[in-house]
């Protein structure tokens, strides 16, 4: 989330989540723990910014081992609408890409 602040995007959601990857969970001994704590992390930012704030989470995010388990995913996806219930306004021309990472 600091990464995320001082690239200038300080409108973060932080979700505490619990899952697992594709690695099924983490053995310990004879203990398999298949639910992780986990971070999930919403931005929206204007597609014409996506490229450069993907960037700021990818250098912030991963440990530098190549195919980490852990290091989270990346998932872009258009937010059709936008409404801002203090105001009641919505600005629906605007595809902008909602990110969400770990």
């Amino acid at each position: 989330m600091k990464a995320l602040l001082d690239a200038g995007y300080p409108a973060v959601t932080k979700v505490d989540v619990f899952g697992r990857g594709k690695q099924r969970g983490l053995k310990i001994g004879n203990v398999l723990y298949d639910e992780l704590p986990k971070a999930l992390l919403m931005v929206v930012v204007p597609d014409t910014e996506k490229e450069f704030v993907i960037r700021a989470i990818l250098s912030s995010a991963r440990t530098g081992a190549e195919g980490a388990a852990g290091d989270g995913k990346i998932f872009v996806s258009p937010v059709e609408e936008v409404y801002t219930i203090s105001s009641g306004k919505t600005d629906s021309s605007k595809k902008e890409p909602a990110l969400a990472t770990r």
